[in-house]
């Protein structure tokens, strides 16, 4: 049994760390809320005390209002506006439409202000009813809230009997908040926010352990088939925007109802959210007769990556369940997707534009200035989008084919409006802009018919029998997988070369992307038959004869100068060997 290895300390300490660091990102939303929610909860503690409001109104910074009897006129658009929410504490107590002299707006901000003083003073309150001109008016403490009109009233229904029940809401709705910035509720309200929001994240390890689950359930082996791909791509897609939809509505539900016991956090919960939606909805793009808000930008922006995937995934199934069962080739399946697919696009981008409300007549200045663009700075783009379509439609590469551009040689993967996806033999995609095939020599070795020859040269030495050497080529060629036996492999006594007798193999085969790989198994082959038949390859040699006469040797001038300075160096001492001796 192999001892264990220890691990060091400071490897603890890392594997500790970096589990502390996963497990405070996954509390930390929890925590930073509870937090949130205790300091606001004890600001609205504190209001019950007499203090200010931690969401002050924009009433109460602004010079107060002007009531009913002293009010101005408003105009028209304002009198004929829809009714406006008498809030307290962030809650709509009930709805005031606009009178013939105030609009909805200017009737409804006094009230809330008041109903607001009125929860935050702990003295006692008191609502009453009285009449003028034949009409029910609400007062607190004898302060004018507002007159009940007709138009206040549903139909059937009387404006004092309206009156009778705004009173009884209204009463409700003070005791009720200062029922709420009781301690006793606050500390009730905090453990209870404390397990929403324990709840939305045990929701949210769920929903990740969800969407893992259905990632691996559908993750599918490595697959070349683009339909295949982007069928899978599709899906992995629209399971993670759903799973971070579900994530995102979960912290916005716990977080709203964990606000919901506190007025303050209420109360500033519902002006973030009204903050919000009136800035999304504000408009800011005009376009011809109607200018659009940020939120129709973005539900157009949903729509169109909506109908981008939709599109996709009908691509795909055209792919997989139809054009694969026609019999037409690779090339042509891809060119009537590619069609299909750009066709949907376009007719769906118009159908959304003017379901958006949008009048295309209004885009004309928006062409004139693409066009202008197109000319002058999207000339490149332009080209290859030409020659895009050139490709798809005259074919003369398909999806599938073998192509040798310059030094680059792969199989077409993929072939767009402006560029060509290119799988190397050494898995690479690399992307290629379309016009490179046009406007240089590409080999396509699938062009037409798959079938193609390749050449082999070869050389054996002088003294071999040619008609040897051509039975032991053909031997070889017959043992090698991938080399057709129709056309007949054939063999080329080219002539003589310097040092060898050349010749050239011809086979033929029909699987391009494999001619590598069969070149390198017939050589192989070729070395082993050669050598069953004693038949060598020479290598480049060269014979130098010189003859009797002497040979004059001419060095350089800096190397004859120190030869002889060396010599001169040289002493002969007396009584030498004559072996010691320099040469005379």
């Amino acid at each position: 049994m192999a001892p264990t290895r220890r691990a060091s300390p400071w490897r603890c300490l890392q594997r500790c760390h970096k589990r502390g660091r996963q497990r405070l990102r996954r509390f930390l939303v929890p925590i930073v809320l509870a937090a949130w929610l205790a300091i606001t909860a004890g600001v609205g503690g504190l209001q019950g005390v007499g203090a200010t409001s931690l969401w002050p109104s924009p009433a109460e910074s602004k010079a107060p209002a002007a009531t009913e009897t002293a009010g101005a006129l408003t105009n028209a658009a304002s009198l004929a506006a829809g009714p406006e929410p008498v809030e307290l504490d962030g809650r709509s107590l009930f709805r005031v439409w606009s009178s013939n002299e105030f609009s909805a707006e200017q009737r409804v901000e006094p009230v809330n202000r008041i109903l607001q003083q009125a929860v935050l003073s702990r003295r006692p309150v008191q609502l009453t009813i009285r009449e003028r001109n034949n009409l029910p008016v609400l007062s607190l403490d004898g302060q004018v809230l507002l007159t009940v009109t007709r138009r206040d009233a549903p139909d059937g229904l009387d404006p004092f009997t309206q009156a009778e029940r705004w009173k009884a809401e209204l009463e409700q709705a003070i005791e009720q908040g200062r029922r709420e910035r009781q301690p006793d509720h606050v500390r009730r309200s905090l453990a209870l926010a404390a397990g929403w929001l324990l709840l939305a994240w045990l929701g949210q390890l769920a929903l990740g352990w969800l969407a893992r689950n259905l990632a691996h359930r559908h993750r599918e082996p490595a697959s070349e088939d683009p339909a295949r791909l982007m069928r899978v791509e599709g899906l992995h897609f629209l399971m993670r925007s759903g799973v971070l939809a579900l994530k995102i509505g979960l912290w916005i539900a716990a977080i709203a109802l964990a606000a919901q016991p506190f007025p303050a956090a209420r109360i500033g919960f519902h002006r973030v959210v009204t903050a919000l939606s009136d800035s999304l909805a504000s408009p800011f793009l005009p376009l011809g007769e109607r200018s659009y808000s940020v939120l129709d930008v973005v539900v157009l922006l949903g729509l169109f990556v909506l109908l981008t995937r939709l599109v996709g995934v009908l691509q795909g199934l055209l792919r997989s369940r139809v054009l694969r069962y026609t019999g037409i080739n690779v090339g042509a399946q891809e060119a009537v997707a590619f069609v299909v697919r750009y066709g949907l696009l376009f007719i769906g981008t118009l159908v959304l534009l003017q379901l958006w409300g949008l009048d295309l007549s209004s885009l004309t200045l928006f062409a004139g200035v693409l066009g202008v663009g197109v000319g002058l700075g999207l000339q490149g783009i332009t080209k290859n989008f030409v020659s895009g379509l050139v490709i798809i439609f005259e074919q003369p590469i398909r999806v599938g084919d073998f192509v040798e551009i310059g030094d680059l040689q792969g199989t077409v993967q993929r072939v767009n409006l402006r560029s060509t996806e290119v799988l190397t033999l050494d898995r690479i995609a690399i992307i290629v802009p379309n016009s490179e095939f046009l406007e240089s020599r590409v080999v396509n070795w699938s062009h037409g018919s798959t079938t193609s020859r390749l050449q082999v040269p070869l050389g054996v030495a002088y003294g071999s029998d040619p008609q040897e050497v051509r039975q032991a080529l053909c031997e070889a060629c017959a043992d090698v997988d991938g080399i057709l036996r129709e056309p007949e492999p054939q063999v080329f006594f080219k002539g003589f070369g310097d040092n060898a007798l050349n010749f050239k193999l011809l086979i033929w085969i029909n699987q391009p992307l494999r001619q590598y790989e069969i070149i390198s198994a017939l050589n192989y082959r070729i070395e082993a038959v050669l050598r069953h038949y004693g038949i060598t390859i020479p290598f480049p040699q060269r014979t130098l004869h010189l003859g009797e006469a002497a040979l004059q040797l001419q060095l350089p001038p800096e190397l004859s100068r120190a030869l002889q300075e060396r010599i001169s160096e040289v002493e002969i001492k007396p009584g030498a060997p004559a072996t010691d001796r320099p040469p005379s």
